[in-house]
């Protein structure tokens, strides 16, 4: 009974004028971004975090948390029809969505998308409602032993899930790690790492670093990378799957949202793990795994169920412990910090009508989503044919615009070239940025947890060790460590990302 008391509680508040508008736009842009490639979700929510300063908290978060899942729903479309997914996780769905348009199936390999997409974003809200409430209860019996420890596993994870070697995630995560150990010393108040320069006394400014890897950096990628697409889009028919269809793609729907829901969770990237996860567990399954790669229709249902189901529950370790699963996540803990909200367990029940909105305003974020995305496949499409040259210079000055108008200050904009320079690097070098933001992002936590502890304990270590949670994350933290070096691991987890290349 609280459960439905609370869900009418959120969609009353998910139902006012102002908050439906704003999450008709979230997913409108989220869509935008999806389609097209070199930007992503993460960028875009960094670039438009300023215009949300002075909205009511409750519509900013479900404008922005629009934008995220929104883009899982865009990025198919463009993979199907043109073969260029506009986001990672939809890359694994160009393998048999784009076979089957060629073979004048782009409709049903579109709306197979559309219906797996909204069925697993429906499942997976459920399992947030449901899952995050009694999460945050438990959560609430944490000290810093036990935050430290998890803030640690959720960085060992992320190696785990990283493409590339394990070597090179770990590194990536201690160059996060020590990024964000610059400026002044969380209780001496010393400076760290700043060269005497005043603009480094408050630290890296994190939405610099996000627009600069995630966006500057993959423009810089994308402009060395002038490929021709041919998009099938001049006619589109049959939106509606046949009756085999319907048949064959309803058992990778469910699996890919169960699959989805429960990597959701996982920091790192847990919705891309999703997608290309389900496909290899349908190809595996399949009594016609010969298809797969050809136009099989489940290969486009399980993972398109599998990385929306995904993007849902990423929301739940930020919702009820406020920690980052995902990039964008990390960006929405700055939104509800600027809104004076701390995200964690009280957040249910300081903000109730905050926690259920946003909760209940994903539902009608893809009721949205599916009347945006089938009746204007078109408009969509057409968007790709603005030329590189025109499209990368106007949202580097919108991200230059939008990064300045935080602070006003020049510095930010400078920290942007910087910091895609250095992203672009990276990923000539063969290593993931995602690692590095994410230690950005969590190394704060973790020092400020461990030295939390440490002041408690009176210098004694062994109290993470005492301590039945923290002890039991920790072990998980050696065991995940040692299994993603082993080499059975290492070359399975390198096959699950090969199509990702």
């Amino acid at each position: 009974m609280d459960l439905l008391e609370n869900l009418a509680l959120g969609l009353s508040t998910a139902l006012l004028l102002q908050n439906v508008l704003w999450c008709f736009v979230g997913v409108l842009l989220g869509t935008m971004v999806g389609v097209l490639p070199g930007i992503g979700p993460t960028a875009t929510v960094a670039m438009l975090l300023p215009i949300t300063f002075s909205f009511e908290p409750v519509t900013a978060l479900i404008m922005l948390a629009g934008i995220y899942y929104g883009a899982q729903y865009g990025g198919s479309t463009t993979a199907i029809l043109i073969n260029l997914p506009g986001e990672s996780s939809a890359a694994v769905t160009a393998l048999d969505g784009h076979e089957m348009a060629r073979q004048g199936r782009a409709g049903a390999a579109l709306a197979t998308a559309a219906i797996g997409s909204f069925i697993a974003g429906t499942v997976a809200t459920v399992v947030l409602a449901v899952a995050a409430p009694p999460l945050a209860r438990v959560a609430l019996q944490f000290g810093p032993a036990e935050y430290f420890a998890l803030v640690l596993f959720g960085l060992i994870v992320s190696i785990a899930l990283a493409r590339g070697t394990a070597l090179k995630a770990l590194a990536m995560i201690f160059l996060g790690v020590l990024l964000g150990t610059v400026g002044q010393d969380i209780y001496t108040g010393t400076p760290r790492f700043t060269f005497d320069q005043r603009e480094l006394y408050g630290g890296i400014d994190f939405v610099s670093v996000a627009v600069g890897m995630f966006g500057v950096a993959e423009i810089l990628r994308n402009l060395e990378n002038e490929q021709t697409r041919t998009a099938i889009v001049d006619k589109v028919r049959n939106l509606w799957p046949t009756r085999e269809d319907r048949r064959r793609i309803v058992a990778p729907i469910l699996r890919g949202t169960g699959l989805g829901a429960a990597l959701g969770v996982l920091p790192g990237g847990g919705h891309v793990l999703a997608s290309f996860t389900s496909y290899a567990v349908e190809k595996r399954i399949s009594k016609r795994p010969q298809e797969f790669g050809h136009g099989a229709i489940e290969g486009v249902a399980g993972p398109e169920s599998a990385n929306n189901a995904a993007a849902q529950t990423s929301f739940i370790p930020l919702l009820t412990l406020g920690l980052p699963a995902h990039p964008v996540m990390a960006l929405m803990i700055g939104a509800f910090i600027v809104h004076g909200i701390t995200p964690g367990p009280n957040v249910i029940t300081d903000e109730p009508a905050l926690f259920w909105g946003l909760i209940a305003s994903m539902w009608i974020g893809n009721v949205l989503l599916v009347l945006l995305n089938l009746p204007l496949i078109g408009m969509w499409v057409r968007m790709l044919r603005i030329p590189y040259q025109v499209l990368f210079p106007m949202i580097i000055l919108f991200a230059s615009i939008g990064t300045y108008s935080l602070g006003f200050n020049a510095y930010d904009v400078y920290a942007i070239v910087l910091f895609g320079l250095l992203g672009y690097i990276l990923i000539k070098c063969g290593c993931e940025p995602a690692p590095l933001l994410l230690g950005f992002v969590l190394g704060p936590l973790l020092e400020e947890n461990l030295r939390r502890a440490l002041i408690i304990s009176r210098g004694d270590a062994s109290v993470f060790l005492t301590r039945p949670i923290s002890a039991a994350l920790l072990a998980l933290s050696v065991a995940a460590l040692a299994l993603s070096v082993l080499p059975a691991i290492r070359k399975r987890r390198e096959q699950v990302f090969t199509e990702d290349e």
